[in-house]
């Protein structure tokens, strides 16, 4: 069952990439792993750092996927965010945290972008 869950979540990562894409986002790094956390992906766009968390879900059940982004793991990403931004750099002029929420219900999948949400 985890690799089925894992398969799905990376095919939400996926079609979250090619959505940025389409948009004028470049992808900077997908799965950006450090012991402080992870972030699923980093984008850049007119200059700008976009740290972005998907949320995938099959279905409305238990809330919208953005839901699961608690104040905690909140915190988490900004704090893998400043590490990466420490190792990596970027010259960036401004960052924003984003989530993409992918519903897969019916096989149909809808995607919503929340932009600056935290």
């Amino acid at each position: 069952m985890a690799d089925r869950r894992g398969d799905f979540g990376r095919r939400g990562e996926d079609a979250a990439c090619a959505y940025l894409l389409r948009h004028g986002y470049s992808i900077v790094e997908r799965n950006y792993r450090c012991r402080r956390g992870e972030i699923d992906i980093i984008a850049a766009k007119d200059g700008g750092a976009v740290f972005v968390e998907v949320k995938t879900r099959r279905s409305l059940k238990f809330g919208t996927p953005g839901m699961a982004v608690t104040y905690a793991k909140q915190q988490k990403i900004r704090t893998t965010a400043l590490h990466y931004l420490q190792q990596c750099g970027g010259g960036y002029n401004k960052i924003a945290f984003d989530v993409i929420e992918i519903v897969a219900d019916d096989g149909k999948a809808k995607l919503r972008h929340l932009q600056n949400c935290f």
